[in-house]
């Protein structure tokens, strides 16, 4: 969600006259679009919004927006007065306008909008890839979760109409994008606020209709809601692809209870027996939180127990941070910080030791991969090139012959695998050369000369630090 913000936010600078700041410049402006869902979101932002205070004597402005802006609001601008601008998660699209305002009026701009104002989507962009894209399907989240922020900062669900959704993929295809990831705070609610209890896989069904869209993902999915019409039209919609993110967050009832989950444990397993026997081949992934209130060993023990029965391709795995106005955050058993750093450790052991072997029964197979840039492995030896099989996992494999270029498909075999990747030793057996591939060059070298017009005037330099993905 984050990752789209930021293409989004880059877009509305893009319109307003602003360019990237090359790596040897100092830019003007630096925008920072935060995330709350962990505590070193905030630690990170102030480490840095420190760090730049020299910089402002030389001009510079600095914007703050995000879930961690909606959250600290005035905060902000108290703990770091050189900040010129804080905006929150309703009113984005402000943010040139702020920042105009503040130049003009000389001092702080801070505004929040209660509702949204412009969905997102409608938002103009400056995409990082030329073959792949997220498409946002609603924003906001109806559930309740005790230990989650994100219903307060980013407000109740709201749902985009189908054919808006299908239009801007539409757009996204004819521009060369071959992988779209369907996004929502929780997707499989998607048609909730118009009615339709199965619109998520009539969406899902509706995009296999697209001509030249070849891969289609969706995260975040909530096992409260995830049905068996969406199962179907996972499995019968080619370009769905056999992949799968399904939060889990603990593996005891009593913690699911605990976290207002709606699920319990034998439910959440019973989903993903589901998916396997109409996915044989689905890669599936997960969150699951370490330590939160009350966690006993038993309770503890029952999810490590829970990731042996579920053999994920892999996890995020997080520690419990309190984050403030949230029901957990005042709840009692509290659990020691060592005891949580004990936990978590077997917990990462765990799951690399399972992705391992899921990943293992793979050597020997022959998979798709959608070639990426900035995955790549640095291996001077060989010079590995990186991309996405269709179940998502990231393979490193030796370039073919004639070099692939990212949005270009190869077939490789798979020699040897990693907890967290396979490695295909042997150069491709085949490529297949994409529109794609044909956008993400033409982008290139756009940007290797430059602006057409030499004689337009010089543009405000921007830079957009990344505060790293938000936890579902």
């Amino acid at each position: 969600m984050n990752a789209h913000d930021s293409e989004r936010l880059a877009g509305l600078l893009d319109e307003a006259g602003y360019q990237p700041a090359g790596d040897d410049q100092t830019p003007d402006v630096i925008v920072f679009n935060t995330c709350a869902v962990r505590e070193n979101a905030a630690d990170r932002l102030y480490g840095n919004l420190g760090h730049l205070l020299p910089q402002k004597r030389n001009g510079m402005q600095i914007a703050v927006g995000g879930c961690l802006a909606q959250m600290e609001r005035t905060k902000i601008t108290q703990r770091a007065p050189w900040v010129d601008v804080v905006y929150g998660t309703h009113n984005m699209g402000s943010l040139p306008a702020l920042l105009e305002r503040a130049r003009v009026r000389n001092e702080a701009q801070v505004e929040f909008a209660e509702t949204l104002e412009t969905f997102p989507s409608l938002l103009p962009a400056r995409r990082q890839s030329a073959y792949s894209a997220w498409v946002s399907i609603s924003v906001g989240c109806n559930n309740t979760c005790t230990f989650c922020i994100v219903p307060s900062l980013r407000g109740k669900e709201r749902d985009r109409r189908p054919g808006d959704i299908l239009a801007e993929i539409g757009a996204l295809v004819a521009d060369g994008v071959l992988e779209v990831t369907l996004l929502g705070q929780n997707v499989n609610s998607y048609g909730a606020e118009f009615g339709d209890r199965k619109a998520f896989g009539k969406l899902l069904r509706s995009c296999g209709e697209i001509e030249g869209l070849e891969r289609v993902r969706f995260t975040s999915p909530h096992p409260r809601d995830f049905t068996d019409d969406v199962i179907d039209a996972m499995a019968q919609t080619p370009n769905v692809m056999p992949s799968l993110h399904m939060p889990l967050q603990s593996g005891s009832d009593a913690m699911l209870k605990a976290m207002r989950r709606a699920y319990r444990r034998d439910r959440y397993l019973a989903i993903l027996d589901r998916v396997r026997a109409s996915l044989p081949d689905a890669a599936i992934t997960t969150d699951i939180i370490v330590g939160f209130p009350g966690e006993s060993d038993r309770d503890f023990e029952d999810t490590l127990d829970l990731v042996r029965q579920a053999h994920f391709a892999g996890a995020f795995t997080f520690r419990y941070s309190i984050r403030p106005g949230t029901p957990a955050a005042t709840m009692d058993g509290q659990v020691p910080a060592s005891v949580v750093q004990e936990r978590y450790d077997r917990l990462v052991a765990l799951v690399e030791e399972t992705s391992f072997a899921e990943n293992q029964k793979l050597v020997g197979a022959t998979v798709e991969v959608l070639v990426a840039e900035g995955e790549g492995r640095k291996d001077a030896a060989t010079h590995r090139m990186s991309g996405r099989a269709r179940d998502n996992r990231l393979i490193h494999f030796a370039p073919h012959e004639t070099f692939p270029r990212p949005g270009d498909v190869v077939t490789v075999t798979v020699t040897r695998a990693a907890p967290h990747y396979l490695l295909s030793d042997a150069a491709p057996l085949s490529l297949r050369r994409t529109r794609a591939g044909d956008a993400w060059e033409a982008a290139t070298e756009a940007a290797a000369t430059g602006p057409a017009d030499p004689s337009a005037p010089a543009p405000v330099l921007l830079g957009m630090p990344a505060l790293g993905p938000s936890a579902r």
